[in-house]
C-alpha cells in the first residue's frame, strides 16, 4: 500500500506550499487517476513521491506498506517499487539503452543479469513496445520522437517490474496507434502483476478508454477537492472543471 498523509511541500527554495494537506491511499491492485486545471501539482505530486531535488516535504509524509519514504533517496525509492514514467523523459548520450536497463536491472534486483537473457528479453519487450532493435544500441532517448521516449518508458517498466507505477502525463504527445500500444502493454504488465498499483496523471480521458480507473480524483489548490469514478472523468471533457462545482462544494472551482 502506498499512503500520502497531509503532504505539504514547495521547491527548495522558497517555502510556498504547492501540495497542501495532500492526503490519498492507494491500495495493491487499484487504479488512481489525477485531473486538475494546470499549476494545481499533478507533477509536482510525481516528482515528490520519487524524491525530486528541487522539492521539499514541509509537511506529512509518504510511506510504502507502511515504512517512510521521505528520508530515501530516489535509487533507494526505486528499489522499493516507484517507478514514474516522466512527462518529458531525458536523453543520456553516451549511454546506450540496453547498457542502462541492465545496470538499471540489476541495481533493483541485486543481482547480475545474465547477458544472453538479458538480449533475448530485451529483444521481445521492444517488439512489444513496437520500437526498432537498432534503439537497443542507441544513446538513451537521443533523437528519440516524443513517442518512441515514452515507449521507452514503457520499455523499462517492463523490465524493472515495479510495484507502483507513476505515468506523468504519458499521453502527451502520443499519437492514437502509440497511446494504444503503449496502454496495451501496460494493461498487461497490471493483468499479470496483480499487486502492482497505478496512478495516472492526465489531462485528457482518452487514456482511460484503455486503462481502466478505480477512482478519479480532481486536485486544485494543492489537495483532492472531490473524488469519483471514470465518468467523473469524461463529464469533465465534455463541460470542464466548473461542471463539478455543486459536487465539489466549492463555487470558485473553475
Amino acid at each position: 500500500m502506498l499512503e500520502i498523509k497531509n503532504l505539504c511541500c514547495s521547491v527548495v527554495d522558497n517555502d510556498f506550499s504547492i501540495l497542501n494537506n495532500f492526503s490519498l491511499t492507494i491500495k495493491e491492485g487499484e487504479t488512481h487517476v489525477i485531473m486538475g486545471p494546470n499549476g494545481t501539482g499533478k507533477s509536482t505530486l510525481a516528482k515528490v513521491i520519487m524524491g525530486h531535488y528541487k522539492y521539499k516535504v514541509l509537511d506529512g509524509d509518504i510511506l510504502i506498506d507502511g515504512e517512510s519514504i521521505i528520508n530515501l533517496d530516489v535509487d533507494a525509492r526505486a528499489k522499493k517499487g516507484l517507478f514514474l514514467c516522466m512527462q518529458d523523459p531525458v536523453a543520456i548520450d553516451g549511454v546506450s539503452n540496453s547498457e542502462f536497463l541492465r545496470t538499471a536491472r540489476s541495481s533493483v534486483t541485486g543481482s547480475k543479469t545474465n547477458l544472453y537473457s538479458f538480449i533475448q528479453d530485451m529483444e521481445q519487450a521492444m517488439k512489444d513496445v513496437q520500437l526498432d532493435s537498432s534503439m537497443m544500441h542507441r544513446s538513451l532517448n537521443q533523437g528519440f520522437s516524443g513517442g518512441e521516449k515514452k515507449k521507452n518508458e514503457i520499455l523499462q517498466m517492463k523490465f524493472l517490474k515495479p510495484k507502483y507505477i507513476i505515468l506523468d502525463e504519458l499521453d502527451s504527445g502520443l499519437d492514437v496507434d502509440s497511446l494504444r500500444v503503449v496502454c496495451q502493454n501496460i494493461k498487461k504488465y497490471m493483468d499479470n502483476n496483480k499487486d502492482a498499483s497505478l496512478i495516472i496523471i492526465t489531462h485528457y480521458p482518452r487514456i482511460l478508454e484503455y486503462l481502466k480507473p478505480d477512482y478519479v480524483h480532481i486536485l486544485k489548490d494543492g489537495f483532492i477537492q472531490y473524488s469519483g469514478d471514470v465518468n467523473l472523468a469524461f463529464d469533465i471533457e465534455k463541460n470542464g472543471y466548473s461542471s463539478i462545482n455543486s459536487l465539489a462544494g466549492d463555487d470558485s472551482f473553475e
